[in-house]
């Protein structure tokens, strides 16, 4: 039963401390599972997870190696060059893997802007260690996440070439090279070549890093380096050097159908493109250091090595909790005795206590925003209680719509009456479940629609339709989601879970609740959950039932800057379009970016809006979409400056912590719909 002791199933604890793994190894890596600009990336969460770290403005925690040999940039060193010069030059900018053995490597990102004129920058990689970094931090572009992702590596019309430069010791040449997998056309690796050979103080060859990116180079005539002619003759080259406690995973094919836990070291015949957090990696295939399967070694602190026998040497430890220990001329693996298994056991342990969310099942009370206080997420979640923390508050200039909650009791009443909780069980414990995603998500889908045919509890349907009635009239509300999950430490919810916008009448309310009560199965929310170490069976919603505000604009601000976390001049960013601000959450299209920096009481626009449609409340319910066209500036000065003052003032009001928020705009009136702690996302 849900509301009793725990019943983990088997998925649930084979994951059970991936948060706390991934904060003792990879402690940058917890705030990528979430966007922190309203998660605009949440479909790459599980499949592109490596992406997701290459592409983020986080810094990733170095390795021992790097620390020997990693120069931090000095004040007031260049952010790029456009030209590289000398070796000197080169040195000034990189990073190197593996200082003072054979297997060096020193290398430079480099940036070619196609809209510039083709205007390369060669990156301070001591500054920037991702392409993502050095283009936001610049402000060359705000696209983030799945956006960036796409428009940069998959599409052909693109507008950056991003690689990077390297000099390969074991063979002595300067190479460029791009991400394995980037679909970089042929007519741009030439012109990269071209525009590289023309600005670097050396010739350079270019580096397939894929059978695609090697078909496409090989009938252009540039002079190539393949990874083959650098570990010729190698049988191993240790490409991370670290030591892990793991279970041993061997993976003859890797696809879609095969679960992969944050405890295996993973035995694969080929380099995969893109992988979740694990313990280790060992392939067949060679490889390179500046792999983004190797970045995530690196960040993380996992060995990851090339081993030509591996599939056949590691068959006969298939499922074995072992001792790996990579080095750089050779590696050794032994059995996990008891003394090993017992320290990590501990260690898991004493993370897992933070990540385990409370909850009051005892309230029953549906009760207004005005009567709740931050304290209230046990029983009202927290998107709920901190809209009644800034009512009590009473700041001055903004307003939070009227509302009243329905607490964590309900959504557990409804699964216990309806036999739903049986079902979930039964799902989280089938193993196809547990270990297909494909098949994860389908059965996800059929929980989410016995949800909706579910039947509400006649007393409560009674008295959320008194309430509708007695305090909303005949205008449109919002029905929104607040959980006990969804600002745990190192792990922020935004975009998890679903809200129903501008609900009208009866029926339409009812469904609208169990369209939120489902969404705490939703595939990207078990997902995150899942990765985090969070007991499934220990989740709860509450539904928010707000006025709804038709707004003339409205979108999110951060009391900080997230593009360039250098800026210490406690800037605000506010993003922002015309109309309902549901696609500036989802990040479809290019929103008004602006940043206020107070010391200057300067307005610092990134960008216009490329809308060409706003969202509006439909009389029928929900909401319909009408094209624009005209001034596409959103934001006046006045009201830029009016809304960075609300933040700094909620930012206070939760204690100095940087705020991610959600505003509307409508008839002069600034309307708070939502604040939590913002973590920083890519």
């Amino acid at each position: 039963m849900l509301s009793g002791s725990p019943k983990r199933n088997s998925g649930t604890k084979r994951y059970l401390a991936a948060w706390a793994i991934g904060l003792m190894l990879c402690t940058w890596a917890s705030a990528q599972m979430l966007e922190g600009i309203s998660s605009i990336a949440r479909e790459l969460e599980r499949s592109t997870w490596v992406y997701v770290a290459v592409a983020s403005p986080l810094t990733p925690a170095l390795s021992q190696r790097e620390r020997e040999s990693f120069t931090p940039s000095a004040p007031g060193s260049p952010r790029s060059l456009p030209a590289v010069h000398s070796r000197s030059e080169f040195d000034s900018l990189a990073v190197v893997y593996d200082p003072n053995t054979p297997y060096a490597l020193p290398h430079v990102l480099f940036v070619i802007d196609r809209q510039k004129g083709n205007r390369i920058y060669y990156v301070n990689t001591k500054r920037y260690a991702f392409h993502k970094d050095f283009v936001n931090g610049t402000y060359l572009s705000l696209e983030r996440g799945q956006v960036f992702f796409e428009n940069n590596y998959l599409k052909a019309n693109r507008r950056f070439i991003m690689g990077t430069i390297a000099y390969q010791t074991p063979v002595r040449r300067w190479t460029f090279e791009f991400w394995e997998g980037d679909l970089v056309p042929a007519d741009q690796i030439k012109l990269a070549s071209e525009i590289i050979n023309k600005s670097f103080f050396t010739p350079v060859s270019f580096k397939p890093n894929s059978s695609r990116q090697d078909s496409v180079s090989a009938d252009l005539g540039l002079p190539r380096v393949l990874q083959t002619d650098i570990s010729k003759e190698q049988d191993y080259q240790a490409l991370n050097v670290a030591k892990a406690l793991g279970r041993i995973h061997v993976i003859p094919k890797l696809d879609e159908h095969v679960e992969i836990g944050f405890n295996e070291i993973l035995v694969l015949d080929e380099v995969p493109v893109q992988l979740p957090p694990v313990a280790g990696i060992i392939t067949s295939k060679p490889s390179t250091p500046l792999s983004h399967i190797n970045l995530l070694a690196n960040g993380c602190g996992i060995p990851n090595v090339y081993i030509q026998t591996a599939q056949e040497l590691f068959k006969q430890y298939n499922g074995w909790w072992v001792e790996f220990d990579a080095r750089h001329d050779t590696s050794s693996i032994k059995r996990a005795d008891l003394k090993a298994l017992a320290e990590y056991q501990k260690r898991l342990k004493e993370r897992l206590d933070v990540m385990k969310p409370r909850s009051d099942l005892s309230v029953t009370r549906l009760a207004d925003l005005s009567e709740q206080r931050a304290a209230s997420v046990i029983a009202y979640g927290a998107k709920s209680a901190n809209l009644g923390e800034l009512i009590h508050a009473r700041l001055t200039g903004v307003s939070i719509p009227p509302g009243f909650t329905i607490p964590f009791f309900y959504y557990d009443q409804f699964l216990k009456e309806n036999k739903l909780d049986d079902a979930i069980y039964t799902m989280l414990n089938d193993q196809k479940f547990v270990h297909d995603p494909a098949y994860r998500r389908a059965y996800l889908t059929r929980i989410r629609e016995q949800i909706q045919r579910g039947t509400m509890n006649a007393q409560l349907r009674v008295e959320v339709l008194r309430r509708l009635r007695a305090e909303f009239g005949t205008k449109g509300v919002f029905a929104r989601s607040s959980t006990n999950s969804e600002d745990l430490p190192n792990f922020n919810g935004a975009g998890l879970y679903s809200t129903m916008p501008n609900v009208r009448g009866d029926e339409q309310l009812i469904e609208a609740i169990k369209f939120v009560w489902a969404s705490v199965w939703n595939f990207e929310a078990y997902e995150a959950r899942e990765r985090a170490g969070i007991d499934h069976m220990k989740i709860f919603m509450a539904v928010l039932i707000q006025e709804g505000i038709n707004s003339e604009s409205s979108g999110v601000m951060i009391t900080a800057d997230p593009f360039n976390r250098e800026d210490k001049d406690q800037a605000i960013y506010i993003s922002a379009k015309r109309g309902l601000g549901m696609k500036v959450v989802e990040g479809q299209r290019i929103a008004e970016q602006v940043v206020y920096r107070p010391r200057a009481n300067a307005v610092q626009v990134l960008t216009r809006s490329e809308e060409d449609s706003l969202l509006t409340f439909d009389e029928r319910g929900g909401i319909r979409e009408i094209p624009i066209s005209g001034e596409r500036i959103v934001l006046s000065d006045e009201v830029v400056r009016r809304l960075a003052n609300a933040a700094a003032n909620i930012k206070r009001v939760f204690g100095g912590k940087d705020q991610d928020i959600e505003w509307a705009y409508m008839k002069g009136q600034i309307y708070i719909v939502q604040s939590r702690p913002f973590i920083p996302g890519g």
